[in-house]
């Protein structure tokens, strides 16, 4: 009777603790983390967007807010070489490997966060032969040997009453967020550095053929030049100019050359081979197709999608979650233990009433006085919380920077390459004109080469603006945030697999 009395007046005491727990396990201290709102505008640039560029080259590339931003935006390039090149590098470049290894240790940190919510059970067998001697407590009676067979369990469960554990867990998840997002950063950088590569590669490569072709022009107006020295017709300084230019020219192809050598080490590395075993895809830039409607993610949209803002706002989270640490330790803590064990100098009595024993305890401590230590440590989580927001406030100013820089240097770009293409056409109908007077004996040779030398620096110029509006390009894309989360294998958040919203008990 008195036994089962105990445990009703037990039983009634687990239900008062528990539904005191309820109550005192909602609470916990702050600050509650909310996402910053992105800035209330809805352009870029100043004034406004621009809405197109001017055609170049036949194509008119016109800007489309709040379109979507495909995650193959590469593939609007329409280059098979382009496309095998990237699905090589996602495969195995170890910058990305490495991130999201790192994606997934977050992950599972969070995972094992998530026992701190649960009790910590513990069982213990233990066998042992002991010599007992009385005289140690002032007994005069002789030695016993003996066995003890010991089997015991433990629970204990640390009482979260300020929410400390819960805040240690938010700034898991926080972990968890700011490695997704350095892992999304990999990706579009890894895949901005390889389209942005080829490119270069290909101006590079035409570079050098166009310049070959006019180094070996300029030879003939030097040879040419000599002659007319050696006839008296015109002075030596004319040789003199005329070799200058040749060997500012000749000086250029090893600048080239180098470039387009350092392209095909990084394209490697970028795709994770070393440069001896791999050779780079010849693409040019006519293998290149120039997207012409290009997508400009709203401002609202930008902050949730470019991963260097979503990382610095990860960045903030973990730290308002570890001022919530540092505020919960200056509270009490208290533990909640049980002990059971069963007793037996033999394993046939281990289970007699006799050797059983058992403690039930809770444990509470309140620091009193620590010199400052706590106190100066949540100053300092503090601190350290309001220079992640206002370096979360610079990151998202540099992104906004970035897109209407981009918008604009598109808009430039457009304008230069046409203007360009002008001075190419220019210089190709001069060249023309001067073969035609010189077949008619207008004439000489020295002016058709003269108009060839002008015509393929005019090419040269072209590549060059055609190359950068192709970049120009691909920045936009990395700008708004490369396209990500359009991707249908997004990696599962593990935050969803408990509902540990912030603030929240588990």
């Amino acid at each position: 009777m008195w036994a089962r009395a105990e445990r009703r007046r037990l039983s009634r005491a687990c239900i008062a603790a528990a539904a005191l727990l309820g109550v005192l396990g909602g609470c916990a201290v702050g600050p509650d983390f909310v996402r910053p709102q992105a800035p209330a505008v809805t352009h870029y640039a100043p004034g406004a967007d621009p809405t197109q560029t001017v055609a170049a080259q036949g194509t008119a590339q016109r800007f489309a807010p709040g379109a979507q931003v495909a995650a193959d935006w590469w593939r609007l390039f329409n280059s098979t070489r382009l496309d095998t090149l990237i699905a090589e590098a996602l495969r195995a470049n170890p910058g990305l490997e490495a991130a999201q290894a790192s994606l997934r240790q977050s992950e599972d940190t969070l995972r094992s966060g998530y026992g701190i919510f649960y009790p910590e059970i513990d069982a213990g067998a233990a066998a042992t032969r002991q010599r007992f001697s009385p005289q140690k407590f002032g007994e005069n009676a002789p030695a016993s040997i003996f066995n003890l067979f010991t089997l015991s369990a433990s629970v204990s469960y640390a009482l979260d009453l300020f929410g400390g554990e819960r805040r240690m867990v938010e700034g898991l998840r926080a972990g968890v967020e700011l490695q997704r997002a350095t892992e999304q950063a990999t990706y579009v950088t890894l895949i901005a550095n390889i389209v942005n590569t080829v490119v270069a590669r290909a101006a590079y490569q035409a570079e050098v053929d166009a310049t070959n072709e006019l180094i070996a022009l300029e030879r003939q107006q030097v040879g040419i030049a000599a002659v007319q020295v050696r006839a008296g017709t015109v002075p030596y300084s004319n040789v003199l100019t005329l070799q200058s230019q040749l060997s500012s020219s000749e000086a250029t192809v090893p600048q080239l050359e180098q470039k387009l050598a350092q392209s095909d080490d990084l394209l490697a590395a970028l795709t994770g081979h070393v440069p001896a075993d791999w050779s780079p895809p010849q693409v040019s830039l006519a293998d290149l197709a120039l997207p012409g409607e290009l997508p400009v993610s709203l401002p609202s949209d930008l902050v949730r999608q470019r991963p260097d803002i979503l990382l610095a706002e990860a960045t903030a989270h973990a730290a308002s979650a570890n001022v919530g640490v540092a505020t919960a330790a200056l509270f009490p803590a208290i533990t909640l233990s049980g002990n059971y064990s069963a007793n037996g100098t033999t394993t046939g009595t281990l289970f007699d009433a006799s050797g059983r024993t058992w403690s039930i305890g809770a444990n509470l401590t309140q620091p009193l006085f620590e010199g400052g230590t706590l106190w100066y440590k949540r100053r300092a989580a503090l601190d350290s919380y309001q220079q992640t927001m206002a370096l979360y406030r610079q990151v998202v100013l540099a992104a906004f920077a970035q897109v209407a820089d981009t918008l604009r240097a598109l808009e430039h770009d457009a304008a230069a390459l046409k203007a360009q293409d002008e001075a190419l056409r220019t210089a190709r109908d001069a060249l023309h004109l001067v073969q035609i007077n010189y077949q008619a004996g207008l004439n000489t040779y020295l002016d058709v080469l003269l108009a060839d030398v002008q015509y393929h620096q005019a090419v040269v110029n072209q590549l060059e603006a055609t190359a950068v509006r192709y970049q120009d390009t691909v920045a936009l894309y990395v700008a708004v945030g490369g396209g990500w989360w359009s991707a249908t294998n997004v990696t599962t958040d593990p935050a969803q697999e408990k509902p540990a919203a912030t603030g929240d008990s588990p």
